[in-house]
């Protein structure tokens, strides 16, 4: 059209895109990459701990590893790749052409990725290695001076308003832009894991706000805030912390639970079980987790009386979290089972939450978490519940919707291939490290004394995570081939349930020519319905659709 300017083609489109679906691919893409990063610094920790007394590695390049390794999962790549995915998928799944505010989505896209790249340069100078929790006083500058502290500090504060720009944009997207017809009630379920996503992390991010800025203000402007000898106390960190790290649990496994409740139905040929139950268990999940911060500050000095609050509090998270085991059962429970690859990591998914859960209801004891505290027990419990749970969730994600992005069928015989090798190499990873904390082995330590008896476990544990390394390089290559030589997709693959099949695979840029009217929880179905009562091919009727699908 005359006096539009041209429109932008090449690397340009992506650095200048505020279209959600680009958006979302560059956080996918991002936070892949910092995924390896963290796999690779995890596989050098099991090469430094395959055998005891091994000088492979030096003690402060460990803990740099370790600090680095549980910094770079958790906030540049499990919360920010759902971002990625809620980016692409929200927008579909609602029935909008976009966001709310599309220029404040890509800030946050390149804040996070300015936020990490600022963050890995530390590796350049002096890595932070005081631990993922930078407990205060040890990132005190008393105790570590170095500037990859205020590194650390920065990647939080710029991934933090990333995230928080984020939420307030899927919050305003989901409450006004729902397609007509879409009430709360037929939401898709992972909408709800989204939308309870995005107000925890309304909710939690000030408080790590605060701590790091705190943080800095300690190490460099004179303040006492963690510092006794000037009245502060190093407990106010953990409390602010933990305030935080409790519901970031949550934030990186809700929106997990839902693509687990979108994946099974959808390969059960029936409806969700109980779908009402398992968006009112979503929301209670979020309110608990709220409210049992200090189940992680169980060795602290607390009164009795308080540790029980914290105790049955984290007790009563089961009772949600269970509903949602029992409904995604109920929904596969004579259902005409299709083992496709997504189906696979779904199925898995719920099998190593539920370890991940029950362990964490073990360390929810605080006499039981007395003896447990900072041993492998709890690195096998969180690996459980963030790997098992979120990691294999996120790839049953990603299965599902790799057609639709990309309009092209991943390799099955690939897929199944990389889902037994991450099975087996998850839990030759982590199931054995169980073992090692009963034992007392303490966790974020470079070595041990071979009489202790933990060689043999440890080395499993190590043959194990090079078992799950192949596994994730396994998908990796399958998503590069798809991408060239896959079979095309067309616009529903899955025979799916949701609105974001009725658009062409990958989907145009502005999603819909015409929005359909939402009278179900399942609106592919009803669509399915009309055309076949209206007797007329699928390519007829509002949305065009890919020829031979």
């Amino acid at each position: 059209m005359r006096g539009l300017p041209d429109r932008k083609t090449g690397w340009l489109s992506w650095l200048s895109t505020t279209d959600h679906k680009k958006i979302g691919l560059m956080y996918i893409y991002a936070t892949f990459l910092f995924f390896m990063l963290g796999g690779v610094e995890a596989l050098m920790m099991r090469l430094q701990l395959a055998q005891s007394q091994n000088t492979l590695i030096n003690p402060q390049t460990y803990e740099a590893l370790v600090t680095m390794h549980g910094t770079t999962m958790i906030f540049l790549f499990v919360v920010p790749v759902l971002a990625g995915f809620g980016n692409y998928f929200v927008p579909l799944m609602i029935g909008a052409r976009d966001m709310a505010f599309p220029r404040l989505n890509a800030l946050s896209f390149w804040l996070l990725l300015f936020g990490g790249i600022l963050f890995y340069a530390s590796v350049f100078f002096t890595p932070p290695n005081t631990g993922w929790t930078f407990y205060a006083p040890l990132s005190d500058s008393a105790f570590n001076p170095s500037n990859g502290v205020d590194a650390w500090i920065f990647l939080i504060h710029l991934t933090g308003l990333s995230s928080i720009l984020g939420a307030i944009n899927f919050v305003a997207t989901i409450h006004n832009m729902r397609a007509k017809g879409m009430g709360w009630a037929r939401m898709p379920l992972f909408i709800w894991g989204i939308l309870i996503y995005s107000y925890l992390l309304i909710l939690a991010l000030p408080s790590i706000a605060a701590a790091v800025t705190m943080l800095l203000t300690d190490r460099h402007f004179g303040t006492g805030f963690f510092d006794v000898a000037q009245g502060g106390d190093p407990l106010l960190w953990q409390h602010l912390f933990w305030f935080f790290g409790h519901p970031e649990v949550y934030i990186m496994i809700l929106p997990v639970f839902g693509m687990i409740s979108e994946i099974i139905p959808v390969f059960s040929r029936k409806p969700v079980f109980g779908y009402k139950a398992i968006a009112a268990s979503t929301a209670a999940i979020a309110f608990l987790g709220m409210l049992v911060w200090a189940h992680h500050m169980f060795t602290t000095p607390t009164p009795i009386v308080v540790l029980a609050f914290f105790m049955l509090s984290s007790f009563a998270i089961a009772v949600p979290t269970g509903i949602k085991i029992f409904n995604w059962i109920a929904t596969m429970w004579r259902g005409a089972l299709v083992l496709k690859v997504p189906m696979y990591f779904a199925v898995g998914f719920i099998a190593q939450f539920v370890i991940g859960g029950i362990s964490g209801v073990m360390s929810a004891v605080f006499p039981v978490d007395w003896q447990l505290q900072d041993t492998y027990f709890i690195v096998a419990h969180i690996h459980y519940v963030l790997f098992g749970g979120s990691v294999f969730g996120i790839f049953a994600g990603l299965y599902y919707w790799f057609p639709k992005m990309s309009g092209r069928m991943m390799n099955e015989t690939l897929g199944k291939v990389s889902f037994w090798l991450m099975f087996l190499g998850f839990n030759m990873t982590f199931l054995v490290q169980h073992s090692l904390g009963l034992q007392g082995m303490p966790r974020r330590i470079y070595t041990y004394q071979s009489g202790y008896g933990w060689d043999v476990e440890n080395l499993i544990s190590t043959i194990g995570a090079f078992i799950l390394a192949a596994g994730i390089l396994v998908t990796l290559f399958n998503a590069v081939r798809s991408v060239k030589v896959g079979k095309k997709a067309g616009n529903d693959p899955w025979n799916a349930n949701t609105l974001e099949w009725f658009v062409p695979s990958p989907p145009p840029e502005n999603n819909f020519d015409v929005i359909p009217r939402i009278r179900s929880a399942e609106p592919m179905k009803d669509i399915r319905r009309e055309v076949a009562a209206a007797g007329r091919p699928a390519g007829s009727v509002a949305q065009p659709v890919a020829p031979g699908t």
